[in-house]
């Protein structure tokens, strides 16, 4: 692919998800430089043709697009303002996108002190796990500025299959808060919906192809459930990360004073989970917590 007309390209973030949207996007033709804060992380990537950079600041000055996937709110907030952060080196006009899970509230706070230095950002938080990063199928859900969106649409277009521009900063994050509401809540169900069946004897394979063909039929279903009766929790979202995700629903829930009591319960069976020391396991391993009340 000719690289003429593409903009240069940043990542701050090369883990589990980050690496594997990296190579994507060499592979479709653009230019990259990554930070790391521990270098020998981005090692897969310099070889595939990145440019490593010792600081966030240091990358802000020479890319056009920056894309930031780190773990939770205050490592967003580091690598925007902290000391060597990207806003300390970025160029007028420099394009931040967040595909971060964090906070809706802080993510608007953080776009509005951006947009005071004259550089803008979208919130793109992204559901679909390693899996989806790596066969660029990601579901992504941003918040911003329309033209900003479609400055960034190109590059996004690499990473993602369905991407939706929901509202205004903050929007994205605000949906990815649901989605994992919703997930968890749904594996909750089918967890209570297997300790009923095996304890009237059903087969719970026959019970999940059944299922599956009709209205109760979900990505859940298909994955999450096979999880379940097979007792094998390996990651592919660990819990200790879906718990994060379930705190920042909880913080945006209080803050609108709102009264959800099923998401409630989800997130009290989600710290459960974690607290009895189950974090690195898959989050549908909520059905522990469920086979345990039962």
């Amino acid at each position: 692919m000719s690289t003429a007309n593409l903009p240069s390209t940043g990542l701050v973030g090369v883990g589990i998800m980050g690496k594997p949207m990296g190579l994507n996007l060499l592979k479709a033709g653009y230019s990259l430089g990554v930070y790391a804060r521990r270098p020998e992380t981005a090692t897969e990537l310099v070889d595939a043709g990145a440019k490593l950079y010792p600081t966030p600041a240091a990358l802000a000055a020479e890319v056009d697009i920056i894309i930031t996937m780190v773990s939770d709110t205050p490592d967003v907030e580091t690598v925007l303002f902290g000391t060597e952060g990207l806003a300390q080196g970025a160029q007028a006009g420099l394009l931040i996108i967040d595909m971060s899970t964090i906070s809706p509230v802080a993510t608007k706070d953080m776009a509005a002190r951006l947009a005071n230095q004259g550089l803008r950002m979208l919130d793109a938080p992204v559901s679909g796990g390693e899996a989806g990063a790596i066969a660029g199928t990601l579901t992504i859900m941003v918040g911003g500025q329309a033209a900003d969106f479609a400055e960034a649409l190109p590059v996004l277009s690499f990473l993602g299959k369905t991407i939706t521009l929901i509202g205004d900063h903050g929007a994205g994050q605000v949906v990815k808060a649901c989605n994992n509401l919703i997930i968890a809540q749904t594996v909750i169900a089918v967890s209570e919906a297997f300790a009923l069946a095996q304890a009237s004897g059903v087969d719970l394979e026959k019970m999940r192809t059944a299922l599956a063909g009709g209205f109760a039929g979900s990505k859940v279903m298909d994955v999450h459930a096979k999880r379940i009766i097979e007792e094998n929790y390996t990651p592919g979202f660990k819990a200790k990360l879906h718990a994060k995700d379930m705190r920042i629903a909880a913080n945006t829930i209080q803050s609108l004073d709102l009264n959800l009591p099923s998401s409630q319960l989800a997130i009290q069976y989600m710290h459960q989970l974690v607290a009895q020391g189950n974090g690195e396991l898959d989050s549908s391993a909520l059905a522990k917590i469920v086979q345990q009340l039962a």
